[in-house]
């Protein structure tokens, strides 16, 4: 088995491997840019650990893989531009660095540019079928989350929905994929799915809880993004959900706000959110989420051996600090 280490190393080594037509530079710069600057390669490194799970040799699905990183970073670039977001992994975001029409029509580019990749690895229909599937619902979940942004009455069980299609979904299909090229059987298949997507939906929790209470100098993009945003997180339906009169109406009354300091906000809504006990009820989420994640991890029919590098991709995921 390749322990996480020697994945992500060869998810990194094939990225840069990919290539390119040479004109125009201004379409293709972007796309080398963003993949270029970092990220946790999360997607390529599940799937072939979904794959190493029955198969040795994890040569063949290498582009398969990549498809999945591609996917993800032209969501981030659509993202950013939709969240007005100037920083990403540290570096300016692609429409800081060029300018939106870049932005669109490069991410536009990267989608079919992983669609090339995947048909350039395993054929497969039932795989194929897969990625499409979850290609729709990552922008079904995106759609949910724009109209999310003018609704103050989002519910708990609508946001969770909302993050499995946008973020989950994505590592569920990730292994789940890799196990179906791995030759699996559906019972296998069906919890490996599972456990990426519980995984996930802790992952976007965790996510949630650092946008307010990371440390500053680990955290890779401005704390308290969410806030400023009003973006209809964990934190905010429960604060919202639990807050007394008066409570309930400070953060009305911030949420409504056109025009107010962005420091002054973030401290004020943190400090409801500190009052409220805010973080520990979504800290108690994310621990019963990655429980039902390992659950799941359990069933898998392999040798227990084989299991160990998915149960530390899932704790040191969840353990991050950024």
């Amino acid at each position: 088995m390749f322990t996480i280490p020697e994945l992500i190393n060869i998810a990194n080594s094939e990225i840069d491997k990919i290539k390119y037509n040479d004109q125009p530079a201004n379409l293709y710069e972007p796309i080398r840019y963003i993949l270029s600057i970092g990220g946790k390669r999360i997607r390529p490194v599940l799937m072939m650990m979904g794959y190493n799970l029955y198969k040795e040799d994890i040569t063949p699905i290498i582009n398969n893989a990549l498809a999945f990183e591609m996917y993800h970073n032209f969501t981030l670039l659509h993202d950013d531009l939709m969240d007005k977001s100037d920083v990403r992994r540290g570096n300016p975001t692609v429409h800081k660095k060029w300018d939106e029409n870049t932005a669109i029509l490069s991410g536009d580019t990267m989608l079919i540019l992983a669609y090339r990749l995947f048909n350039s690895g395993i054929k497969n229909e039932r795989a194929m079928t897969e990625f499409i599937e979850a290609s729709l619902g990552v922008g079904e979940g995106q759609q949910y989350d724009m109209d999310f942004e003018t609704r103050n009455d989002v519910k708990e069980e609508e946001y969770m929905e909302m993050i499995r299609m946008k973020t989950s979904l994505l590592l569920g299909y990730a292994l789940k994929i890799g196990a179906i090229l791995g030759g699996a059987d559906n019972e296998d298949i069906d919890n490996l799915y599972t456990f990426g997507e519980k995984m996930g939906l802790a992952f976007q929790l965790q996510d949630d809880l650092l946008d307010v209470y990371g440390d500053p100098k680990l955290f890779k993009k401005k704390l308290g993004g969410d806030i400023v945003e009003n973006k209809k997180t964990f934190m905010l339906i429960n604060a919202l959900l639990l807050a007394d009169e008066t409570q309930k109406a400070e953060l009305d009354k911030w949420i409504s706000s056109k025009d107010c300091n962005p420091e002054e906000k973030i401290a004020a809504v943190t400090h409801i959110y500190n009052i409220l006990g805010i973080d520990k009820l979504a800290q108690k989420k994310i621990e019963e989420l990655f429980e039902i994640s390992l659950e799941s991890l359990n069933k898998v029919k392999v040798p227990e051996e084989k299991k160990t590098e998915l149960r530390n991709f899932a704790t040191k995921l969840l353990g991050r600090k950024y």
